[in-house]
């Protein structure tokens, strides 16, 4: 797992992306760039003084500073703003976490039942060719007839054909595994984990599935959109611009300087700035519900994946108690039948083939059931970002200026 999370790329530009956004909140803090202007005025275009900056005592060369000074709450929202997106950004990181230990965990469980099945399958191909030896021997003794040669035979090349499919299905359980985990894929398996115990629980699970990444990533949304009502609600105040300017204008004449201010006219209020607030906090209302659908379609997916993951548990447990010791039974009974002559040998052969056949289809019980153990492990981060219960939008809470 740490293999996987060191070599993401994702899990990197999802880092690059929040240092981007806390970046953007200390300059949204800040007052605007004041503005410089150098200017001519009054330059005369005609008569006896044209193009002269000196002669006609209207004109001036003039230096001017203007500044905009939002006020503190004005840009204590906007860094707010930014602040809110930096939430949304690492908790989105938190979901593409989790989404990548469980598929590196999918990918690791796919190669280990992979090389489960092989094992399997070589040991029914010994126990194949032991039958077959035998078998060929008692023909050239003249004990055994010849179709039983042929039938042990094609028995064997059944296996072999399984064992072909699923050294095809090992390598691309290998090569997935290294889309993932690197170079570390190459290593060999070391034990699996326990597969009949998850950290959640069904009578905390209301309360574990608000920690889901995808409801984190919705309450940072809702404090997104918290926070661009606030902004709305702000750029209600109107920005004062003041400005300075000395001008100069011929030897002959005196200097000049100006002073202005300058003040939008929100005329229109209630169609532009009350309307944009009121759609800021719509959008609040329909971030706020997106999130309860989502959070009942997970709590309904978790409920489900734990039925289905103790289902098969049970299973697992009947096939080791009562499936494969009653096909085993019966191929040592049918065995000692064929010894005594009271059973063909399509009859062993037959047996052996149901002992892998329910020794295969546990592992896949198993491998289904590893597969469900992953989602609900991998489910909630164990460093999950901390779930602050979303405000009400009409009253959002007081956050700290940036410098």
């Amino acid at each position: 797992m740490d293999a996987a999370q060191a070599r993401s790329a994702t899990l990197q530009a999802q880092d690059a992306a929040t240092r981007a956004v806390r970046d953007m909140a200390v300059s949204a803090g800040r007052l605007p760039d004041p503005v410089l202007r150098l200017s001519v005025d009054n330059l005369p275009i005609e008569g006896p003084m044209r193009y002269s900056l000196t002669d006609d005592f209207m004109t001036m060369r003039s230096v001017s500073l203007m500044q905009t000074f939002p006020n503190s709450e004005k840009r204590q929202a906007r860094s707010s703003r930014y602040e809110r997106e930096a939430e949304a950004a690492s908790s989105m990181r938190s979901m593409q976490k989790a989404r990548l230990l469980t598929q590196t965990a999918r990918a690791w469980f796919e190669r280990y039942f992979q090389e489960q099945m092989i094992d399997l399958l070589r040991r029914q191909h010994q126990d194949a060719s032991r039958v077959s030896e035998a078998v060929e021997s008692a023909y050239r003794g003249g004990r055994a007839p010849q179709a039983d040669v042929l039938a042990s035979h094609a028995a064997m090349a059944r296996i072999d054909d399984r064992l072909h499919e699923v050294r095809v299905d090992l390598a691309n359980a290998q090569a997935l595994l290294q889309r993932w985990v690197g170079e570390a894929a190459s290593q060999p398996l070391g034990s699996p984990p326990t597969i009949d115990r998850t950290r959640l629980s069904g009578h905390q699970l209301p309360h574990q599935i608000d920690l889901h990444p995808e409801i984190a990533v919705m309450n940072a949304r809702e404090r997104v959109a918290q926070a661009e009502a606030e902004l709305a609600k702000q750029d209600k105040n109107a920005d004062w611009s003041w400005s300075l300017m000395y001008s100069k204008r011929g030897s002959q004449f005196g200097d000049m300087v100006s002073l202005g201010v300058s003040i939008p006219l929100q005329w229109d209020q209630a169609r532009k700035q009350d309307r944009e607030l009121a759609a800021r906090l719509q959008r609040v209302e329909q971030v706020r519900l997106e999130r309860e659908e989502m959070r009942r379609d997970h709590l309904f997916e978790v409920q489900r994946l734990i039925a289905n993951w103790q289902s098969n548990l049970t299973r697992l447990a009947d096939y080791d108690k009562t499936l494969i010791p009653l096909t085993i039974e019966r191929v040592v009974a049918t065995e000692a039948a064929f010894r005594g002559g009271k059973a063909p040998l399509t009859a062993v052969l037959e047996a052996q083939r149901m002992v892998t056949d329910t020794r295969m289809e546990r592992l896949r019980i198993e491998k289904q059931t590893a597969a469900w153990w992953v989602e609900l492990e991998f489910l909630i981060p164990h460093d999950p970002v901390a779930q602050a219960t979303p405000t009400n939008p009409s009253n959002p809470p007081a956050q700290e200026q940036k410098p």
